[in-house]
Order: C-alpha cells, then sequence, then structure tokens
C-alpha cells in the first residue's frame, strides 16, 4: 500500500482537532438515499453474457496479461468447471493461472440489463459496476480510454472502434457516442425506471498500455505532447545507452501510472478525468441521465488535493451523488478521507475484518466484547456519524476470496493481515481449500447476513453471493455467475488437474437466495434499520451472545445474535425500554412479551432474532 499509510497520517495531523472536523462537514451532507439502500457489485465480464454477437475476439485481448495473442484460443464456456483445462487451453503447455488470466466468457452491458429484473426480485436498488471502459482485460483495470464503454460490452464492436478512430481524444468537442456508450446509458435509465442507483469505477490512478496517450508517448517518446502524463524513468536513447522505462502500479507494466506532483494527477490528465466526470454524470448535460455516483479504485495511491478538487467537480454536477472509495487499511489511515471534503464514505473493509474475526474464526475468534469494541471505534472514532450510515458494509468483493470460501477456511489466514495473507488466500497455495461449503459453513453465512442487514450502514452483495458461490481470492472470486435453468459441469478438478476425491456439484442455493431476500426486505420495510441509533444491549462473552437495539422516534427494534454452537436462552433486560411486546420479524413473526422488565428468549445455534416493538 505504498503512498499510503505516510501520507494518511501525515493528514491525520490536519484533523487532529473536533473543530476542524466539524467545519469540514459543517456545509456537507451525506446523500440521504445512500443510508437507505443494499448494493449489490456486478463483475461485468462474468454476470452475464446477454448478446453473443459482441463476444470478445483473440484480437481484442491484446495488450492484456499474459500477453499470448498467439495461442490457440476461444470463449470460454460459461458453465465448465472452473479448474478444468479446456482442449483449446492445453494446447499452450501453460497451467492453469496463465489460461485463466485469458479467459472471456462474454458478460456484458445487455446482460446485466436482462437480469435488472432478478435484482429487482432480490431487493436491490443500488449497483456497483466494476470497470465498464474500453479496455483489453477480463478486469477491465487497464483503461484504453475514460470517455468509451469498452466495444465489447455493446451491439456493434467494429462500428465502435471505427467511429472512436474519428475523434481526437484528447478534445472532448470531438467525442462521439457510441452504441456500447448508448447502451449502457439505457442500463442506467432502466436501473433509474426501477428506482434504483447506479454507480461506476473511476480507476483514475493509473491507465493501461493501450492508452492512446500512452501509445503517443511510445511512440514519440520525448517529442510526444503526451509526456508529462506518465512517470518516465528512462527514454530510447542510443547515445545514452538507455531505453523506455516507466512507472507502473505496483510495478506492473501493463498499468502505466498517471504521473502526480505536490497537487496531484497533473494538469493533463486531471482535465482529461474531469471532462469524463461530467460526461457519465450528465451526459449530453442531463443529470437525470446519467450514473449516481462513483467508487473510486486504489484511492489511497492518489493525493489527498486532487481527490478534493474532483469532489467539487462532482458535488457542482449533482449534489446528491455518492463517492466511495477502496481503502483497505487500519481506521486511522481511513479517516482523513472521509471527513466531508474527500468522498463520502468506502468499502468498509474494516467491517469486512471485524465480522471475519468474530462470525467465521472458531478456534481464534475475537469475544462479542472485543466485536463490539472494534464496531463502535469504526461509528465513533473513524466515521463522522452520518457518515457511519453510508458505509458499503462488504463481507467479500471481486479481490478477496469469496465469504464461503473464506468460512471453509477459518482460522487459516487473517483477511486483517492483508498483504501478508493476500497471496496464501489464493487457489495457488495448496492448503487453502477450494471445496465447495457445507451446511455448518452456509449457516454461518446466514447468521452474517442476520448482522449485515440489521447493522449501521449500507448492507453490499458481491455478485452470487446469495446463490452460494464459492471460490478463493482473485482470480477465483471472479467465477461466471450461476444462474438457474443453466446447468453447470460439476467442479472435478482441482488446479493441478488431478481429480478431487468427490465432485462438487454447482447448482443455486434456492434456500440462500430466499434467506438474503427476507433479511433484505427486512432491512428496507422497516426504516430504523436504515436510519436508526444503535446502542448495544448485551455482550455476553460467556454465551458468544450480541444484541443491539435500533431506534428511529417510536420504531424499535431489537437484533440478538447467537454466535454459539448450541441452542440458548437467555432473559434480555429491558425495563429502560418500557416496550411489553416484541414480534420477531425473522421466526414467523412469534410475539414475545416482556416479563418484569425481561423478555426471555430462545435462541437457535447460530442463528438470531430481530425483534419488532408491536406495543
Amino acid at each position: 500500500m505504498k503512498k499510503t499509510i505516510l501520507s494518511s497520517l501525515l493528514f491525520l495531523l490536519l484533523l487532529s482537532s473536533s473543530a476542524y472536523a466539524q467545519k469540514v462537514n459543517k456545509n456537507e451532507s451525506v446523500p440521504e438515499w445512500a443510508k437507505k439502500v443494499v448494493w449489490y457489485q456486478i463483475f461485468p465480464e462474468r454476470f452475464m453474457n446477454g448478446d453473443k454477437s459482441n463476444d470478445p475476439t483473440l484480437e481484442t485481448l491484446k495488450g492484456s496479461w499474459p500477453n499470448d495473442n498467439q495461442s490457440p484460443w476461444e470463449i470460454h464456456p460459461w458453465t465448465s468447471d472452473w479448474y478444468e483445462l479446456q482442449n483449446y487451453e492445453k494446447k499452450n503447455g501453460q497451467d492453469i493461472w496463465f489460461n485463466i488470466q485469458r479467459r472471456r466468457y462474454g458478460g456484458d452491458i445487455q446482460g446485466i440489463i436482462d437480469k435488472l429484473d432478478y435484482l429487482e426480485k432480490l431487493g436491490i436498488n443500488a449497483i456497483y459496476i466494476n470497470p465498464i471502459f474500453e479496455s483489453p482485460s477480463l478486469h477491465k483495470y487497464d483503461s484504453a480510454t475514460y470517455h468509451h464503454v469498452d466495444p465489447n460490452f455493446g451491439p456493434n464492436p467494429n462500428g465502435d472502434r471505427a467511429l472512436i478512430k474519428t475523434e481526437n481524444p484528447e478534445d472532448p468537442n470531438t467525442w462521439v457516442w457510441t452504441d456500447a456508450d448508448k447502451l449502457f446509458l439505457k442500463l442506467v435509465k432502466e436501473v433509474h425506471k426501477r428506482h434504483m442507483y447506479i454507480i461506476i469505477d473511476g480507476v483514475f490512478n493509473h491507465m493501461g498500455i493501450n492508452s492512446w496517450a500512452f501509445q503517443d508517448v511510445l511512440k514519440n517518446q520525448e517529442k510526444s505532447k503526451f509526456k508529462d502524463w506518465f512517470t518516465v524513468k528512462s527514454w530510447n536513447d542510443s547515445a545514452k545507452g538507455t531505453t523506455f522505462d516507466y512507472e507502473g502500479w505496483f510495478g506492473v507494466k501493463e498499468l502505466p501510472e498517471l504521473r502526480e506532483d505536490e497537487n496531484g494527477i497533473v494538469k493533463g490528465p486531471k482535465d482529461y478525468i474531469f471532462n469524463i466526470t461530467k460526461r457519465w454524470m450528465a451526459p449530453n448535460g442531463i443529470v437525470q441521465d446519467g450514473i449516481d455516483g462513483w467508487r473510486l479504485d486504489v484511492a489511497f495511491c492518489v493525493n489527498h488535493k486532487f481527490w478534493k478538487d474532483w469532489r467539487k467537480e462532482v458535488k457542482s454536477i449533482n449534489k446528491n451523488s455518492y463517492i466511495t472509495a477502496e481503502i483497505i487499511d487500519t481506521p486511522e489511515a481511513v479517516k482523513p478521507y472521509v471527513m466531508g471534503d474527500e468522498f463520502d464514505a468506502v468499502m468498509n473493509y474494516n467491517f469486512l475484518f471485524a465480522n471475519s474475526e468474530f462470525f467465521i474464526d472458531d478456534k481464534t475468534a475475537i469475544s462479542p466484547s472485543k466485536f463490539d469494541s472494534l464496531l463502535k471505534d469504526l461509528r465513533e472514532k473513524t466515521f463522522p456519524k452520518d457518515v457511519s450510515y453510508i458505509q458499503q458494509n462488504l463481507n467479500n468483493s471481486h479481490d478477496t476470496h469469496r465469504l464461503l470460501t473464506g468460512i471453509v477456511n477459518r482460522d487459516k489466514y487473517k483477511i486483517r493481515d492483508w498483504g501478508t495473507t493476500f497471496e496464501l488466500r489464493k487457489g495457488s497455495n495448496p492448503n487453502y481449500d477450494t471445496r465447495k461449503p457445507d451446511k455448518y459453513e452456509i449457516a454461518i453465512n446466514k447468521l452474517m447476513v442476520i448482522f449485515q442487514m440489521t447493522y449501521v450502514g449500507a448492507p453490499y452483495i458481491y455478485y452470487g453471493e446469495e446463490l452460494g458461490m464459492w471460490g478463493a481470492n482473485d482470480p477465483d472470486c471472479r467465477k461466471p455467475m450461476i444462474w438457474e435453468g443453466l446447468k453447470y459441469d460439476d467442479e472435478k478438478y482441482l488446479p493441478n488437474q488431478t481429480l478431487k476425491p468427490v465432485a462438487d456439484k454447482v447448482e443455486v442455493d434456492k434456500d440462500l437466495f430466499n434467506h438474503y431476500k427476507k433479511l433484505i426486505s427486512i432491512r428496507l420495510k422497516n426504516p430504523e434499520l436504515q436510519l436508526g441509533s444503535f446502542k448495544t444491549l448485551l455482550v455476553d462473552d460467556n454465551k458468544n451472545i450480541y444484541a443491539f437495539e435500533r431506534k428511529l422516534k417510536n420504531d424499535e427494534i431489537i437484533v440478538i445474535i447467537n454466535n454459539k454452537n448450541s441452542a440458548q436462552e437467555i432473559d434480555l433486560n429491558i425495563k429502560n425500554l418500557k416496550a411489553k411486546k416484541y414480534k420477531d420479524l425473522l421466526n414467523n413473526d412469534s410475539v414475545l412479551k416482556v416479563e418484569n422488565g425481561k423478555l426471555k428468549v430462545n435462541l437457535k445455534e447460530k442463528w438470531g432474532v430481530i425483534l419488532k416493538k408491536i406495543i
């Protein structure tokens, strides 16, 4: 996490006085809608192939790792065994990890449009989409442009590429709307029609080697008008005996970093970023037709001053827009970014870390009191009050193992120790188990969802999580979505191409889907779970029980979590709440009466109750 800790701590000194923090937030307010949503993350290439006529070709992979444009290649079968090398892959003689990076499954914008009804049925009302801009990779964090949707995500790839060639990319007045761009704007309109919100990935720390600006530098070297866009370490110079070299993000040459000075990203790329910001937030000058905000990739790698300037630009276009960022770091390092003059929120990885240590770990698990303390510090010391309500509370993402696989591997590698365990949580580690989760592990998942949907902040679901998808860290967390109606091959193979002792059946987990759907519904129907105050009611380290209250005016909900492997009965002291009856929203709407200021509750193992005051 270069550039992170030092810059964050220095900036934190500026925020040490509460008076300054109040000043920062005085004239800023978080978007109210962001308190009321449940997020769903979509990885476009792996979500749904809605239009097979636009599928990528071998030529469109040029410029992406592993830079093999000669070996046999095909669109990969959507329903195939993840670790099984297909016949076309075996011909190049490389291992599974090389070949996974060459795979393309054909997911596209039409596929997302086709599945909006599915998301609506689940209860989703906010979507975050991984990068959509023109790029040769499967992940698209190596943008060739920021002002065009990838042609292979749209209906006319060849026509779009021909149209793009007519532009002067540095002049926004020459920019055209391709068919892929228009289809994305149709997606935005369809999302808004369903009263949903949509944000997209802004990857502004770096571009890809196919970038028009970088290609000009590569061709013209020091004579390029874009030579100051990137951090060039040396030029092709036979007299000096030097060759062209530049700074790639974390040394990755496919990702040349945009140059920064003391004010952040320098003027050329900064102007370009500001221009594309307007393009997607107010296409043709119409804010209602634009996206509702941004998620910023590796935001910690970019100078604070740039983000302050960019925020002003974003909010001037749409004051109700939402800005969230990827900052995987300590709460102390996160704090400077969410003080009201940079980001509205972050992907709440510290929520994920605490959840993993409390719910998932077994022998090394933290106690309910430690869990409560970690959450309290986030609510009261890291995030300003309103900001806590719009954090993206996730349990997995495209940069982690999938939730269920994390549960399978409990106690092994602490995800909080991100830098030291990242590689260990991959399928390439033979000690990391990539099998299908069992019923007990799914029960832990369900318990985590009960907490996630009732806690402070906006719940966040990674595509397929609700259907029981499993997988190790990147790239295994990016499998094709499993859809009802498709027949998937069993997962028979291990990464080394040997057969598993028992094949794992790949199918939709309808029971888990219904659990997510029910919990989402409970959250969205009860404003106190979205907007209400939070108060800890019980922390019992011996019984492994955690209880809290969410309250909004006269509405009140009590949530009790039993994190133990056995059923328990408790008497919850609620004299101060003055309620007489509660209805259990989670368990058949059964009614519980308060007697002598106490509430007697029977708790199933690894389960909970969601008690709504009725009198």
